[in-house]
Formats: structure tokens, sequence, C-alpha cells
């Protein structure tokens, strides 16, 4: 049965009403290097809010015939919006928080490309021109609400999980919203969604009218991860290294669920940072939680830390099982102290500024056959280049999961290659038959899951 679609004229909602003629060209422009496609990708995304899928190929496919057109007014712009979902409508009227998101997407795309051009010297390998250019997009999102108090919890977790780690982490999320805490996860479904839906509940109780629920994600995996329909606050990123800083630049803790691929790659780059010296006296909530159901998985994930970056990144997490409570206690004992330190330091409390992150954090891996298989998968190099090197892994496996661009790749040529150190691949290998046998790569009911890697002995 083929989905029904709209023709719409939009007017904005929330954001960026009026832009230049070159701005306007540069979204007109299906060029290579023009904005049309990458718009219409994030556009497309968004419109699908609230849908489950995680194949952004398929996405884009299923909707060949969508369009997106800016339609200059007299008083600002307007979009033409052509085979639109129409379950993005209700009696032909665009629901309103997806017509908010719609020009996010036009506000973050037009904002973060136009920085590296207008600023003078910026540089593209420069640490700290990169952390400005994290700040300048959250500060033009609005993200950061200066005199606020450190409240913002970061969730982490798998999009496909089940329906009993979905329940767990919007019960977790109730406990932290009693509490007046806010969130901020990937904005997609499963663990993503279930702490923000549970807050809702919880600031109702309190009455706290000003409860946050941000989305931060990337144009590569926002076709896969579209928005679910709790978030308020969408961000979009120019790429995924950029979107882990945000997260940890603005976020005063972290809580991570159970997940696969896409939350092992946030656990390494989290722990990676936090094992850099000058990180060591930052205070920085880490809580690993899931049911009791979880526990073997959490033990598989502490053991393969332990593993390869060793006891001491062991000891910036804590594990707590089935207690939601606890969670929400620890993380608001985390924020108190979160706002002591910052202020003791005289360091922002919406900002992360004292933070800090080596610069292989930073510049963007490029997921593909050639830098797969380079990857330097061994030991005999720091602690957190270790981490960083198997983030990258992750990540490429991300992308030929769920990213239109890697599925691609994967199609054309194959799985991508991973080799290294066994002391290191080994464990690695068994921990992606875990995610594999326990449905963690793919959301529930979807094609049966074929692996976009291939895990070969030897050194690279």
């Amino acid at each position: 049965m083929q989905e029904m679609t709209i023709n719409a004229l939009v007017s904005p909602e929330g954001s960026l009403e009026i832009l230049s003629n070159h701005e306007v060209n540069r979204l007109k422009d299906r060029s290579e290097g023009g904005l049309y496609r990458l718009f219409r990708q994030c556009a497309l995304a968004v419109l699908n809010t609230g849908i489950e899928t995680d194949d952004c190929k398929a996405l884009m496919e299923s909707h060949a015939e969508f369009d997106v057109r800016l339609v200059p007014q007299p008083r600002g712009l307007k979009l033409e919006l052509i085979n639109a979902p129409a379950h993005a409508f209700v009696d032909g009227q665009m629901l309103r928080a997806i017509r908010e998101h719609l020009f996010s997407v036009l506000r973050d795309i037009i904002y973060s490309h136009s920085i590296p051009q207008s600023a003078a010297g910026f540089r593209r390998d420069d640490p700290e021109d990169l952390t400005n250019y994290v700040f300048h997009i959250l500060r033009n999102a609005r993200v950061m609400q200066a005199g606020r108090q450190p409240d913002l919890v970061v969730c982490w977790g798998g999009h496909s999980i089940s329906h009993a780690e979905y329940q767990y982490s919007k019960e977790v999320g109730h406990q932290l919203g009693l509490r007046a805490l806010s969130i901020c996860t990937g904005c997609g479904p499963g663990a993503m969604k279930g702490p923000m839906k549970g807050a809702t509940i919880g600031h109702a109780k309190q009455r706290v009218k000003n409860g946050r629920y941000i989305g931060i994600t990337e144009p590569g995996i926002i076709g896969a991860e579209a928005p679910n329909p709790i978030v308020n606050e969408l961000v979009i990123m120019p790429d995924i290294e950029k979107r882990l800083e945000a997260f940890v630049r603005c976020g005063h803790g972290v809580i991570v669920f159970p997940g696969g691929v896409g939350t092992a790659e946030e656990i390494l780059y989290l722990l990676g940072i936090l094992l850099h010296p000058d990180n060591a006296d930052l205070p920085f909530p880490v809580v690993f939680t899931g049911q009791q159901e979880n526990a073997e998985y959490f033990e598989m994930i502490d053991k393969f830390i332990r593993n390869a970056l060793g006891d001491e990144a062991a000891n910036k997490y804590e594990i707590i099982i089935d207690d939601p409570v606890r969670v929400a206690q620890t993380m608001k004992t985390g924020m108190k102290e979160v706002e002591t330190f910052r202020r003791a330091m005289q360091d922002a409390y919406y900002f992360n500024w004292m933070l800090k992150i080596d610069p292989v954090f930073q510049l963007p891996f490029e997921p593909n056959h050639d830098n797969m298989r380079a990857l330097e998968l061994h030991r005999d190099q720091p602690v957190h280049l270790i981490a960083a090197n198997l983030r990258k892994a992750f990540s490429g496996i991300v992308a030929g999961n769920v990213k239109e661009g890697g599925i691609r790749q994967v199609q054309e040529k194959g799985p991508f290659e991973i080799a290294g150190d066994p002391s290191l691949i080994k464990p690695l290998e068994a921990m992606l038959e875990q995610f594999v046998a326990q449905n963690r790569m793919k959301l529930p009911g979807s094609s049966a899951y074929r692996p976009s890697y291939r895990i070969v002995s030897g050194a690279a």
C-alpha cells in the first residue's frame, strides 16, 4: 500500500525566518558542493518524526518523489513541500513540533556551513577552532541558557531495544524528571525516547514548566534515527565528532543504557576523553544502567573496557542494575558536584570549556574500506589513542549499518574489514557477535541483519 502524501506551503516556526540571497542559492544548489541534497535528506527525516526506521537509504528511496523548495516572501520565506508524508499533518495542517524541527534543520544547516566561510582564519584541524565551532552552533540554536544551574543529563543507548528495556529507560527518565533534571539524547527511538517520555511525567508531577528534551543528531544519522515526538529542542551538528563533543560540552552527566555499536562508540569517546590527565579532577558523573536481565550485558561491556583501556577507565563510571531511583539520585548528587566545581573554577554552567578533548577525537573520520582496514588497533600506543581508534571502528560499523553512504559502500564493495592486535580484536569480535545475537544491530521486525563488517586475522 502506497503511503499517503501531501503538498503544502509551510511558514517558519521557532527559528530562522530570513535568509540571504546567497543562502537561498546554496540551498537550491543541487550540485555536489550545494546544500540541497543535505537539506532534503534532513527535512524528510524530520517529517518522519515518530516513525521507527533505521535504514536511511531505504527511507530516501521510499520517498523518491519528495521535494522541498524555498519560496521567498516579502516578510521572510516559506517552504513548499511536494509529496510530504501525510503523517506529519493533522487535518491538513503540519504538526507544530514537526514544523519547529523543520526550521531547526534549515537553521543548523545554514549556520554550520556559513561559519567556516565567514570566520577569519578558521582551521578545520585546530582543536580550539573546532570547539568554538561546536559552541557557536549550540548558541545559535539557543541550547545554552545563561544562569541555569547544571541539570542536563545525557542519555545514551540503543535504538533497537526490547520493550522491557524501553520501559526501564522510561522509569529512569521519570525519576530524573521528579528531581527536575532535563534530558538530552540522540533524539531517536528506543533508549533515546524512553528517558524523555518518562521525564515528561516526572516534570508534570513536579509542575516543572521549563523541562528540556534536547535531541542532538547529525545528517548521516538523522534519517536512520528520526526525532522522537518528545524532542522539544532539535540540533543538527555537521558530523558525528561534533555531535559527540556537543553532548559532553553541554551535558552535565551521562547515563548509558544497553545498546549496540553506536552506544559502544559513545562510551569509548567519553572514556577516551575522561582518561586525559587534564580531566582527572573534573567531576562528570557517568552511570551504566539496565534491568537485572542486562547485568550480563554490562559485565561484557565492563570486561571489554578493562581489557582495552585498563582498570583506570572503569573507575570513570558506576554500574547500577535495576534501580532507577538510585540512578537518578546519583545524577542529582553529581549535578551538585558539577555546580560546585564550575563555580569554584569560574567555568560556565552551560558549556564545559575546561574539558580537554584531544584532537584525535575531534577530527572527522570518514568510514570507507581503506580507512577501516588501516585503523591502528594495537597496544603500542597511549590508551586514549586505543580508545580513539576503537571508537572509529564502531563508527564505521554504524555507518555500514544505518547511514546512506555507508550502506551503499558495503553493498558495492562488501563488508568493511577490521584487523589488528588479537588481544583487542578477539574481544571486539565477541562483543559484536553478542550485539548481533541480542538484535542490537537492527530494529525489531526489520530485515535480518547482514554484517557491515568482517574481522580479518593479522595486524593492519
